[in-house]
């Protein structure tokens, strides 16, 4: 008996640590034990990622100070050309059409993505849409398009950055933390979750987007219910490149909170319709969860408890529990 302990832990080391047979397959993915993972980047193509890969500790000493990072504001004034606001340089603000009585939106981006990539005007053109707002998005290509090992690392630094510039900005141009929504995206869940814990968990909402699961389960520095006044999370590729287990106010499993989402044709298409799904929401605010009594239920669709609506705009908004819901294959959904 002992002998087929050790040769079973042998053949589950060797698994875990070989290259993935099929190609762009995450199939094979075991969270904690896998070596290799495909992770999309910002135009779809998949990346064959090494997570015991070195961190490159030069990269993260030069982004340590965030001068590398930008945010990028967007009103109705100017939907798609954007306007750098800079940390300490007041008349970058001043000079924008930044207002001071709008509620703020904040949108952050994942790994091997940047301030260009789809879901960023997905969602500011959804907020836009809806309500006279500041939309922030804040990119941190620099790392973000580094290594994922090292982007895992430099995440916390992120999130401090850009907790000290929303301090900033408002003590010196005006602004409402009641009126704060911050938005991240697989990285960027973990990235506005540390910045929500920086300013205090003053924002009124924290939204992730299919939060990052590699190298994040047990994480002390991954979104958690600290980082906002109301923080909730949408699973949409759970245990492949999201965390599947709750770890929000109020967590939402659309179609289960796995791989394959509807109509999604590629292995990693799950991961992104996070975002497709809360832009829908902003829009349209129709889909309605229903409490869960577990993970299980969750997954399998059959949750039959009270409703909460998944996504939205409401700064208002107030809930807690596991919650399953269904939606179409195709926008909006």
């Amino acid at each position: 008996m002992k002998l087929l302990t050790v040769l079973l832990a042998s053949v589950t080391l060797c698994t875990g640590s070989a290259i993935p047979l099929v190609p762009k397959d995450n199939s094979h993915y075991v969270e904690g034990v896998s070596r290799y993972i495909w992770m999309p980047d910002g135009e779809g193509a998949l990346h064959l990622v090494d997570l015991q890969a070195p961190v490159d500790e030069a990269q993260l000493l030069s982004t340590r100070n965030g001068a590398n990072n930008q945010c990028w504001l967007f009103t109705r004034q100017n939907p798609t050309s954007r306007q750098v606001l800079v940390n300490g340089n007041i008349n970058s603000v001043r000079n924008s059409n930044y207002r001071a009585n709008r509620p703020t939106k904040v949108i952050v981006h994942g790994w091997n993505n940047n301030g260009n990539t789809q879901m960023n005007p997905l969602i500011t053109s959804a907020f836009l849409a809806v309500q006279d707002v500041n939309v922030i998005v804040l990119d941190w290509n620099r790392l973000a398009n580094g290594a994922y090992t090292t982007a895992v690392r430099g995440v916390p630094d992120v999130g401090r950055h850009l907790g000290n510039f929303l301090i900033w900005l408002f003590n010196n141009a005006g602004g409402n933390w009641n009126q704060l929504h911050l938005v991240g995206f697989s990285l960027g869940a973990h990235v506005v979750g540390n910045a929500g814990r920086t300013v205090g968990g003053r924002a009124a909402r924290v939204t992730g987007l299919d939060p990052a699961g590699p190298q994040w389960g047990n994480n002390p520095n991954a979104l958690n219910r600290n980082s906002g006044v109301y923080v909730e999370s949408i699973h949409t590729d759970g245990r492949s490149l999201g965390i599947f287990d709750p770890i929000s106010d109020a967590d939402f499993y659309p179609n289960g909170g796995r791989n394959p989402q509807p109509g999604c044709l590629t292995p990693t298409c799950s991961h992104g319709r996070a975002t497709e799904l809360f832009a829908a929401t902003i829009r349209f605010n129709r889909f309605v969860g229903r409490r869960c009594n577990n993970l299980n239920e969750a997954q399998l669709s059959s949750c039959s408890g009270s409703q909460l609506l998944m996504g939205n705009s409401n700064l208002g908004k107030r809930g807690a529990g596991i919650f399953g819901l269904r939606t179409g294959s195709s926008w909006p959904f």
